[in-house]
């Protein structure tokens, strides 16, 4: 190998083992459970993502970080976080294929907020329960952006989508934020 050609693969990265589509995107994020809708502003990258939530409540933020198997639930407005566990099912489903998926056929084509949609039924298994799926997949930024479930218990509709680069500091607990666990040994003195 020429010594140019080293060169050329190492700044161009031919050959490495990153991912070919790494997702980092903004959106505000629609979401419907039992008649129920809630929405929220997400940042997302790959393994973590941050949802600021617009609903009344004392949580404010959430930071999931799945690379460090945490969720950080922010309370602002008295400066405190809590931290549990990660789990699987906060994952977002925001792949083409379905955890579980099983079968997808194309019943239509639509434009949504400018987007070329194809739109899927999806039929996934898990374990002994089926469920079945509508989703609306956007073919130009390759992103899901609406799935709702056949009997219309549950949705979770993307809109304003922005795929672009994303700060490390959103990921990140903020100064000043104190353990919530820290303030309630303090108040048990």
């Amino acid at each position: 190998m020429t010594p140019i050609l080293a060169i050329l693969i190492l700044v161009l990265g031919i050959g490495t083992t990153l991912p070919a589509w790494a997702l980092e995107f903004t959106a505000d994020r629609i979401t419907t459970i039992d008649g129920r809708t809630g929405k929220d502003a997400l940042f997302y990258r790959d393994d973590m993502w941050r949802i600021e939530h617009h609903a009344r409540g004392p949580v404010t933020v959430s930071i999931v970080r799945k690379d460090q198997q945490v969720v950080w639930l922010l309370l602002s407005r008295i400066r405190h976080f809590q931290t549990i566990p990660y789990s699987g099912e906060q994952d977002l489903m925001v792949t083409e294929k379905l955890e579980g998926e099983v079968s997808r056929e194309e019943i239509g084509q639509e434009t949504r907020e400018g987007h070329p949609m194809i739109l899927y039924e999806v039929t996934t298994k898990q374990g002994e329960r089926t469920e079945v799926y509508y989703q609306w997949w956007a073919t130009d930024i390759h992103f899901p952006m609406k799935l709702v479930k056949k009997n219309s218990s549950w949705s979770v509709e993307y809109q304003h989508v922005k795929i672009r680069s994303l700060s490390d500091s959103l990921f990140q607990l903020p100064m000043f934020f104190r353990p919530l666990e820290e303030n309630k040994q303090d108040s048990a003195r």
